[in-house]
Formats: C-alpha cells, structure tokens, sequence
C-alpha cells in the first residue's frame, strides 16, 4: 500500500484514512496538527516562557543548525535550507515555525521568492 500524500510505502495496519485517503503516519499527524507561523498566542507563550527562565531556551539540535546557517549566509530560500540540512520540507516549517514563534526567524519576500533571515 501507498500513502496518497507522500506515496511512500505503508506497512500492511499502519495506514490511517483520513478525509477518504490512505495516508502513512507522518502525513496523517500533518494534516491533523498543521503547521501554523503566524500565532499570536504560540509567540507570546514563547516569549513568556523565555522571560521566565531568564533568556535561557534550550533550542533542539536542527534549530541550531537552522540558526548557524543563517548566521553564515544572512538569508536562504527554504528549498534550499532543507536540502543543506537533509529535512523533508514539512519537518522544516514545522521547526521553523518554531523558531518564528520564538521570533529568531522570519520571512522575507525578495523578487517574489520566500527567504528565510534572522529576526
């Protein structure tokens, strides 16, 4: 069996039906918890809990890596973030959207192309 979204291979009882596909564990989560940057409340919880402990966020090992990219090149389209950094697309957003959340990344629009840059 294939997953519909992502047509990788699904072992036989680890598919999941959603909105009449067949999808495999990872696209099943997307679509049901989607990715979402522009969050008010994620971004003042963040900055809350930045506040709280003083500045001190402990940031996972591809939000490092995101960051120290950045850092190097000043801006990247996030194709090409994801192929440097060996990420699905999908796991990108999601920990960009983290990031953008904590406001160390955001958006950038040059001659119609989406960048991502430092806050």
């Amino acid at each position: 069996m294939q997953c519909e979204r992502c047509h990788q291979n699904i072992a036989t009882g680890e598919q999941h039906e959603h909105l009449g596909q067949i999808l495999c564990e990872d696209c099943y989560m997307e679509v049901l918890s989607p990715v979402i940057t522009c969050d008010p409340w994620a971004v003042h919880s963040a900055k809350t809990f930045e506040r709280e402990h003083r500045g001190r966020v402990e940031l996972t090992e591809t939000q490092q890596q995101i960051l120290a990219v950045l850092k190097a090149s000043g801006a990247i389209r996030p194709g090409d973030l994801a192929a440097r950094l060996h990420l699905r697309p999908s796991d990108l957003e999601r920990e960009l959207a983290t990031l953008r959340h904590m406001e160390k990344t955001r958006g950038e629009l040059r001659n119609g192309q989406r960048y991502v840059i430092l806050w």
